[in-house]
């Protein structure tokens, strides 16, 4: 296997790690490396590609792909937000899905919202939610959720 197969395959794995689609991949890409396609792409800039994923929390060698074997709530693909609030951030979309309040409930649904929503504000949004470290950006996506619930009437403690 050449090491540009290597690096494709590194490239979708770890997309599918961080739950991002492929428009999301593309544009990733293209902060990256200036190009969209892998296939327009050398070695060094599949290479920039793999390190843009792990800055963003990407383990390549890491077991973070697969749920444990006691079984953790969490769907196949997508290991635990890194911070609580952030995890707060999952369970009040998820309810806002439930209530049926969403036409995206999942999470590129959730990455929708925040660019949508946030991307004038803050003048840059990453790319998957996770990827969040300012608090106070974090607490602005909590607030508009909760403002989404009280609207909707989910309960929300």
């Amino acid at each position: 296997m050449t090491a540009a197969l290597t690096l494709k395959r590194m490239i979708h794995v770890g997309c599918k790690q961080l739950g991002l689609d492929d428009d999301t991949r593309r544009d990733l890409q293209l902060v990256a490396t200036g190009k969209t396609s892998m296939a327009d792409m050398t070695e060094a800039e599949l290479r920039q590609v793999v390190e843009a994923l792990k800055n963003r929390g990407f383990k390549p060698y890491g077991n973070t792909y697969f749920t444990s074997a006691k079984g953790n709530g969490r769907p196949k693909g997508h290991a635990m937000a890194p911070r609580a609030d952030l995890r707060f951030v999952h369970v009040l979309w998820k309810l806002l899905g439930e209530a049926g309040v969403l036409k995206r409930p999942g999470r590129a649904g959730l990455n929708a919202f925040i660019r949508s929503r946030f991307e004038g504000k803050w003048r840059s949004v990453p790319i998957d939610v996770d990827a969040l470290r300012n608090a106070g950006q974090i607490n602005d996506v909590i607030q508009a959720l909760r403002d989404m619930c009280h609207r909707a009437g989910v309960s929300v403690q």
